[in-house]
């Protein structure tokens, strides 16, 4: 997990009900074992999130998430080549050493509880700004047209 090491446990700042309910979803979708094992991909997937996403849809989903979420999408300085969805799972996977299925597993918990609170208009805009394969990671049919 992905902490500022000079803030002592004492001194940091309680969560929001939000977070912590988004939290108790993460960690019931992805039947975790732990919260502190939800907020880890929590954060993971939000922080790959935030390196992707752009523009109006960025700023709308921060809107959307709690406080504590949204800081952790907005921090991140987008990347200057999107990623396909396999090269994003691939990314997380290979930042935080887990296995393949381990990512796509977190991925898709988290993404479920964004979708949450962000709502299906949302997602729809954000799907249509990203390459292909992240539909699937939203729990949704990747349709493309026929050629």
């Amino acid at each position: 997990m992905i902490t500022d090491a000079r803030i002592t446990p004492e001194h940091r700042q309680p969560c929001s009900t939000a977070y912590e309910q988004m939290l108790e979803k993460v960690r019931y979708e992805g039947a975790y074992p732990t919260r502190e094992r939800a907020e880890e991909a929590v954060r993971e997937v939000l922080a790959g999130l935030g390196r992707q996403l752009t523009g109006d849809e960025r700023v709308d989903l921060a809107r959307c998430l709690p406080l504590e979420a949204a800081r952790v999408l907005t921090t991140q300085i987008p990347d200057t080549q999107p990623l396909t969805g396999r090269d994003f799972v691939k990314g997380l996977a290979t930042r935080s050493g887990a296995s393949l299925a381990t990512t796509r597993w977190d991925i898709g918990s988290v993404f479920a509880a964004v979708t949450a609170h962000a709502g299906p208009h949302l997602i729809t805009r954000i799907l249509r700004r990203f390459p292909t394969g992240y539909a699937l990671l939203f729990g949704q049919a990747d349709l493309t047209p026929a050629a």
